[in-house]
């Protein structure tokens, strides 16, 4: 059964998207799709990365493989189940575990010294089965995390039987997979090279995972299929992903390019997968449709009008309806899927992916590439560089010095707080904000451990920002977002506000075989991210923090609430 879906826009909207769907069919718009025609985009490549079209069937021929690797993890007495990847290759793993409640099942995709040794201490690592998910497996963090894990494995097993406990999911012929072979790993798996990163959730990168966590992936990909079927339909006003596409990709050309996300708790983490998928497919040349996801609720008249509302919900929960219908009623557009259960969010991994191709046609971008992401890689990697030649980071010199922070900007800002005498963090922080303009939207970056904690924190302080400004708000945590709504920041719209939170580290890791430590990676990573922002004239500030994170953040926070 299909997961039901329902729209409201206004008139004037409403008018826009019947002519819309109409252009679409004429243009025989579904067809070239399937058909693989880059036309429909910018006929620059765009067929080459068309695969997600065809992979369900293809894994569906499958389903042995992902039932016979349970069945060993099983039979293997592995007690844990950790992936090593980012972006792409852990934001569905991470969706399934969350969403299924798979408490045993642990993601790092963090270089932040203190969260890789949390994640340490929960392990037996004598039975735990690491997966290390990279695409390229060429990327980063990845390649770092099996370095340090292979070498505490081989620590406590032994070096002959080490590579009993990894897997790799890589595309053929890729650096991870001949360190696979030399390794001895359990088992590779290889993914179809013409499916990008965060469009492979219903490929080996999210099936094999969900096949470790015990998901039925018959079912999940069973659904798929009905919706599938549903997005072959030619007459875009039937089409489920047409629809949902069509209407992004209109609000985008009427200003509303803020995607506001909404669901019911148990599929909350849902939206980080969507923040990948929209952020780095639409967030480029200019122009970007900015996901927006567990901000708190407004009023629905205080809303701007540069937003689109989109409620993920299982069937059965109401909870949000009073609010839907309070935004409709002010004219602010909207979708609603409403989910059967939590395995037929097989179907919306399809359709968003199905929806996000067709924005990015009406948006005329190639909703493939990732041009900017690279840029802040490039910057990372010449710091590390510079790192392992003189065994220090290179020199870093904040505009202010104050309260126990470091304050560091663009040359607009650090002029303003200049001319201020005896600026302290409110008067930096004020002096930020105050350039939040209507339609920006502001963005919070954070470099330090992801708990629970400083997540609520940092929810506050964004809350904050909402309550105060009315701008819609985002929350990342570094180095993570780099992998996803990083390429938006950079390569899309100049509408972001952004505060980067960096912090020193209590304890460091060394990564072996390496010249730098986990620190040094996620400080370059840091910088690399900052430089890039500010070479592309974004309106930021980094405010960098000692080792006592939380208490320096809830320092942080009364200043943001003093406005």
């Amino acid at each position: 059964m299909l997961n039901e879906f329902h729209y409201s826009l206004p008139d004037h909207l409403d008018t826009a998207y019947t002519d819309l769907l109409n252009a679409a069919y004429r243009g025989g718009l579904v067809e070239r799709i399937w058909n693989k025609d880059p036309t429909v985009w910018t006929d620059s490549g765009e067929e080459a990365w068309l695969g997600w079209l065809d992979i369900v069937k293809k894994e569906h021929r499958q389903l042995e493989k992902y039932k016979a690797f349970h069945d060993a993890v099983g039979s293997a007495g592995f007690e844990y189940v950790v992936l090593l990847g980012m972006g792409g290759s852990s934001l569905c793993p991470e969706v399934f575990a969350l969403t299924f409640g798979k408490e045993n099942f642990h993601i790092l995709d963090s270089t932040v010294p203190a969260r890789i040794q949390t994640l340490e201490k929960a392990l037996d690592i004598e039975k735990t089965l690491f997966i290390v998910a990279s695409k390229s497996g060429s990327t980063l963090e990845p390649n770092t995390f099996k370095q340090y894990f292979y070498e505490r494995v081989a620590d406590s097993v032994g070096q002959p039987k080490a590579g009993s406990h990894f897997v790799a999911i890589t595309d053929p012929g890729s650096r991870l997979e001949n360190e696979a072979a030399r390794d001895g790993f359990w088992e590779v798996f290889h993914g179809e090279p013409t499916v990008g990163g965060r469009f492979s959730a219903l490929s080996v990168f999210g099936l094999i995972p969900a096949a470790a966590m015990g998901i039925d992936v018959q079912r999940l990909l069973e659904g798929a299929l009905e919706m599938i079927a549903e997005c072959r339909e030619l007459a875009a006003d039937r089409n489920a992903g047409a629809m949902l596409g069509l209407l992004l990709g209109l609000c985008h050309r009427n200003g509303r390019d803020k995607l506001t996300i909404f669901t019911s708790p148990e599929l909350f983490d849902l939206g980080a997968w969507l923040e990948q998928l929209l952020a780095e497919s639409t967030g480029k040349e200019g122009v970007s449709i900015i996901p927006v996801d567990r901000e708190a609720k407004l009023d629905a008249a205080r809303y701007a009008d540069d937003r689109v509302f989109a409620f993920l919900t299982l069937k059965g929960d109401e909870r949000l309806d009073r609010f839907k219908f309070d935004l409709s009623d002010v004219g602010q557009p909207y979708v609603e899927i409403k989910l059967e259960d939590n395995l037929s969010i097989g179907q919306e991994f399809f359709r968003w992916e199905f929806a996000t191709a067709v924005a990015g046609s009406v948006m005329g971008i190639n909703p493939f590439d990732q041009p900017d992401v690279e840029s802040a890689k490039i910057e990372a990697r010449k710091i590390t560089e510079a790192y392992e030649k003189s065994g220090r980071l290179p020199s870093d010199d904040p505009f202010l010095t104050e309260d126990g922070y470091s304050f560091f900007g663009d040359r607009e800002l650090s002029g303003r707080v200049g001319q201020i005498k005896g600026a302290g963090t409110k008067e930096v922080v004020e002096a930020h904000l105050t350039r939040i303009r209507p339609h920006d939207y502001f963005a919070i970056l954070a470099y330090v451990e992801m708990t629970s904690k400083n997540e609520e924190i940092l929810q506050e302080i964004r809350a904050a920002v909402l309550r105060n400004y009315k701008v819609a708000t985002c929350l990342g945590f570094g180095p993570r977002f780099l992998h996803s709504t990083g390429q938006a920041y950079k390569g899309g719209a100049n509408q972001g506000v952004f505060l980067q939170i960096t912090s020193d580290d209590a304890k460091d890791i060394d990564v072996p075989q390496q010249k730098y430590s986990f620190g040094v990676v996620k400080a370059a990573q840091s910088r690399g991210d900052f430089q890039v922002l500010l070479d592309r004239g974004r309106r930021a500030l980094r405010i960098h923090m000692g080792a006592e994170v939380e208490s320096d953040l809830l320092r942080l926070l009364e200043t943001f609430e003093s406005f």
